[in-house]
């Protein structure tokens, strides 16, 4: 899932300063799961930036709604009966939620709440880490399903560093060494031999840095527009 957290309160304020009546939407998805951005934060967040702005002798009015999956214009759609008697939309989705919107809505300001961190999920209650930075071309069949480039903190692709002591890692000893994880459950798995394989230097085309990515499934695909 993405991983998100909300902005600091002040920098909400200062993005939203000028502006008088707000839609504030939450998003029912990733940034719910992990507190961020659910309906109960949309209205925690709603009442803070109206009591906030009252006491500055600026009234602000916002009002709540939370949809489904900001990423799909479908569930979007609900939101275009009310939304020119808004100022600003602000949003409690991911980055690509904040995107949709302003696409949807080009003539309306959309404001991000929220920080987009990583896709990850939760290890234990109120905690949640990396587990993959979408680089396109996934080798976790050949490292034991851990992945050394969201985990390994200089990204290696044959074998640990050197460095980490104890099964802890160099860079950060208060996270586990990921080549040690992908030895032991290689091993768990019977597959040792497969690490002595040299892996080639790892391509970078498919990942962000080569930019905008997307997948096209023709068997699904419906180009927008067409009717049939």
């Amino acid at each position: 899932m993405i991983v998100a957290e909300q902005k600091p309160l002040q920098a909400v304020l200062e993005m939203l300063r000028g502006h008088r009546k707000v839609l504030a939407v939450g998003c029912g998805t990733c940034v719910s799961v992990c507190f961020a951005g659910g309906r109960k934060e949309v209205g925690v967040l709603a009442s803070a930036l109206r009591m906030a702005r009252g006491l500055d002798g600026e009234p602000l009015q916002v009002d709540e709604t939370s949809v489904q999956r900001q990423c799909e214009v479908e569930y979007i759609e609900a939101l275009a009966g009310g939304i020119d008697a808004y100022d600003a939309i602000v949003s409690l989705g991911c980055g690509v939620g904040v995107q949709y919107l302003a696409d949807r809505f080009p003539g309306k300001r959309v404001l991000p709440a929220l920080d987009t961190k990583f896709m990850g999920g939760p290890t234990e209650a109120g905690v949640w880490e990396e587990r993959c930075q979408g680089c396109g071309s996934c080798i976790l069949d050949r490292t034991g399903g851990v992945c050394p480039i969201s985990r390994c903190a200089k990204q290696l692709m044959n074998g640990p560093c050197g460095g980490s002591k104890g099964g802890r890692c160099e860079v950060d000893a208060g996270i586990p060494c990921a080549w040690q994880m992908i030895w032991e459950r290689m091993e768990a798995l019977g597959r040792l031999d497969e690490l002595l394989e040299i892996q080639p230097p790892k391509d970078w085309a498919t990942s962000r840095d080569g930019g905008l990515r997307r997948v096209v499934r023709e068997d699904l695909r419906t180009p927008r527009g067409d009717a049939s």
